[in-house]
Parts: C-alpha cells; sequence; structure tokens
C-alpha cells in the first residue's frame, strides 16, 4: 500500500499545525462533554461546576507572564509540543481526582497548558501566512471546531459502551497522543522562522521605535493592542458560551425534546467549521477588517433577534448566525497581533483563552441571577463589541489568493 505524502512545503507545515488545533479542540470538548458525569462522580453542585470552570480560566489568565517569557527563550514549536502533550495527561488526571480541590487544581493547571499551546500553535500558524504569503489561518481555526465535533462523537460512542469517565478518558489521550506525534513532524523549526524575525527586527529600527533598546522586557501594552485583546476576549466569550449553554437553551426555554437539543452545539459549531473553511477566501476579497467588523455584527444581530422571537427554529436560525458570524474573528485577530511581535500575540491569545474558558461561567452566573434568555442576550452583546473593536484595529492589506494550481497537490510515494 503506498503512502499519501504531502511534497508542497506549505500544506506539510498547515496539515501539522491543524492537528494541534484539533487536539485544542478536541481535548477541551472531551472534558466539557463529561461535565455532567464529573458532577455527578465529585458530588458537585452547579455553583461548585462553574467555579471548576472559572478553574480552567484562571489557569489561561495566569500564563500568560510565563508564556511570554518562554516566547522569548525557545521556539514556539518545542512549546506547542510539550503543552501538547500535558493536555492529553489531564484528562486522565481529572477522571482520577477524589476530591473537588484535586479537580480544581488539575482544572487550573490545565487552563495554563490551554494558554501555552493556544499562543504556541497561532505564532505557528501567523509564521507560516508569513512565509508563504498565503491566507490559512481560518482553515486552521476550523481544524479546533473540527476537533470539538470529532470528540462529541468519541463522547457519544463511548458513552454507548462505558459510562465510565475513566476510560473515556484515556481513550481521548491516546487519540490525542497521535495528533502530537503528527504535527511534531512538520511543524515549523525557529529556523524556520528566523526570517520573519529578522524582517520584523530591521523594520522596528527602521521606525526608530525606542522598543529595541528595552527588547526583552515588559512594556504597557499599545492602544490596538487594547482593542485586540478586548475583540479576543469577547469574541470567545461568545464562541465558547453558545458551545456550552445553546443545547441548555434548546431544552429548558425553547422547550425543545431530548433528542432536538443537541442540535444547538451542532449548528454553531458545524456553521463555524463551514464558514473557517472558506474564510480564507473571503479574508483574501474583502480582508480581515471586514470580516470581522461586519461577520460579528451578524452574529449579535441574528442572535439577539432569535432571542428576542423565541421558539426552536428562531433560536437555530439565531445559532447559525453566530457560527457563520464570529467563525473567522478569532483567526483575524490572531494574525493581527502576531504582525505586532510575540509578546502582542501572547497577551492577545492569554485573553482568547481566558475568554473561552470563563465565559461560560460568567454568563451561567448571569442566567442564575436572571434567566438563560438574558445570558445568552449577554452573548450577543460581546458580539457587537467585537464588532465595534474591529473598526479600531489597523488590519494588513489582503493577501491575494495563489492561483497556482500545482500547490498542495497529495503525490503518492
Amino acid at each position: 500500500m503506498r503512502v499519501l505524502r504531502v511534497h508542497d512545503p506549505f500544506h506539510r507545515g498547515q496539515l501539522a499545525i491543524a492537528a494541534l488545533f484539533c487536539s485544542l479542540g478536541f481535548q477541551y470538548a472531551t472534558w466539557a462533554a463529561r461535565i455532567p458525569a464529573i458532577k455527578a462522580d465529585l458530588g458537585l453542585t452547579a455553583a461548585e461546576v462553574g467555579v471548576l470552570l472559572m478553574a480552567a480560566g484562571v489557569g489561561a489568565a495566569v500564563s500568560f507572564p510565563l508564556v511570554a517569557m518562554l516566547m522569548r527563550r525557545f521556539d514556539s514549536r518545542r512549546i506547542a509540543i510539550l503543552s501538547a502533550i500535558g493536555l492529553a495527561l489531564m484528562l486522565p488526571a481529572l477522571a482520577a481526582a477524589p476530591n473537588f480541590p484535586v479537580a480544581l487544581a488539575v482544572m487550573c493547571f490545565d487552563g495554563f497548558l490551554v494558554g501555552c499551546l493556544n499562543v504556541s500553535m497561532n505564532a505557528q500558524g501567523a509564521a507560516l501566512e508569513s512565509r508563504h504569503e498565503r491566507n490559512a489561518m481560518a482553515r486552521l481555526h476550523a481544524t479546533f471546531s473540527g476537533g470539538s465535533l470529532l470528540a462529541a462523537l468519541v463522547a457519544s460512542g463511548m458513552n454507548a459502551v462505558t459510562s465510565t469517565v475513566a476510560v473515556h478518558f484515556a481513550a481521548a489521550a491516546v487519540i490525542l497522543f497521535l495528533l502530537v506525534a503528527y504535527a511534531s513532524t512538520g511543524l515549523l523549526t525557529e529556523e524556520g522562522t528566523k526570517e520573519e524575525a529578522q524582517e520584523k527586527t530591521q523594520e522596528s529600527k527602521a521606525k526608530g521605535e525606542k522598543k529595541g533598546a528595552k527588547q526583552g522586557k515588559w512594556a504597557l501594552p499599545s492602544r490596538m493592542t487594547l482593542w485586540m485583546c478586548c475583540a479576543m476576549a469577547f469574541g470567545t466569550v461568545t464562541e465558547g458560551a453558545m458551545n456550552d449553554w445553546s443545547a441548555l437553551y434548546l431544552k429548558d426555554v425553547a422547550k425543545a425534546s431530548a433528542e432536538l437539543a443537541p442540535l444547538g452545539i451542532a449548528v454553531v459549531s458545524g456553521m463555524m467549521v463551514v464558514a473557517r473553511l472558506f474564510a480564507d477566501g473571503w479574508r483574501s476579497r474583502w480582508g480581515d477588517g471586514r470580516i470581522v467588523v461586519v461577520g460579528s455584527a451578524v452574529g449579535g444581530v441574528g442572535l439577539a433577534l432569535a432571542l428576542l422571537s423565541g421558539g426552536l427554529v428562531p433560536a437555530l436560525i439565531g445559532f447559525a448566525c453566530v457560527g457563520l458570524g464570529v467563525a473567522a474573528v478569532t483567526p483575524c485577530v490572531y494574525v493581527a497581533a502576531a504582525n505586532q511581535g510575540s509578546d502582542t500575540l501572547t497577551l492577545v491569545a492569554a485573553m482568547g483563552t481566558t475568554g473561552l474558558l470563563a465565559g461560560p461561567p460568567l454568563i451561567g452566573f448571569i442566567a442564575h441571577a436572571s434567566s438563560l434568555a438574558w445570558g445568552l442576550g449577554a452573548v450577543a452583546a460581546s458580539a457587537l463589541v467585537v464588532s465595534l473593536c474591529g473598526t479600531r484595529i489597523r488590519w494588513t492589506p489582503p493577501v491575494p489568493a495563489s492561483g497556482t494550481a500545482e500547490e498542495g497537490v497529495l503525490t503518492q510515494g
């Protein structure tokens, strides 16, 4: 049997980095899918589940200073591989947690590793785009959503075989190790990104920036960096909250049956996967800024109208608007942040990870204080905030789509 090999350097790197994105989405959705079982095994209250979810967000938030230092001292390839391996080990550790405090510690460290992998894999993606001058980030983020869908399918299959969380998480860890092994064969090395680093250094010197004299030291973020952080945080709040609360909204508010309730996350994730597969072409045609501003506005307005209308069908349409509208937000913001340097990328990525992990419990607190409809109303407002932030970010010009038919062909070897 002859093995398919990718000879084009761009696509070889893209597939390797995609494996990292897939692993992060798979790991995140795996433990999220078993929250009810973890709640029952540890005897947790609803409030304690919220604190458990918040612990992951806290771990991601506190990861920023150390990740920033690691990104300056080591190459992103090494950080990505080690953090991905660590995340695979977190699943069995969570399953083996004997009590709530140990589970909190595991989730906090999980959030820290998510922060490390999030920064390093997006640095790899931005370097791939810079080196080959081709858009790739949206498709890479599509594999994150694809990893979440894969995790849902695996969780469903494992539930049919066994209800034991430990067995499920052990099988998921094996899948994660296989993804990391594949990714390690094609990631960009430090030498591979050296040319881009030299170009950025020369550009900074040409502009006469004072930062050059203080390289490696902490500096206050610029105003545009703060806008990027705001866009990333609210964008990931929108994405994460929809994944975690859409099914419950359909069941408790829209009065959907138990069979139809899971359609919420399926519609959001499915639309995000499809949109991200096409978003790199949209970026080449319309530019990152327009994609972010218009897309997030469509998501926010669509969800708000669905909540006002009520019912199952309007809810699914609103969820589809969110999936379509915010799909390209994080890829575009990551690229803009990477163009400002590793420190900016690290800070923006840390805000993104914090929003993704801390957003769902925050929406839960709002829902507990009022109703789940108001909680998802806050999600709609978050999407509109992203649209506002997008108007304040300085975006790079669109990268023309490559027209060569030969590139990226899979050849047999």
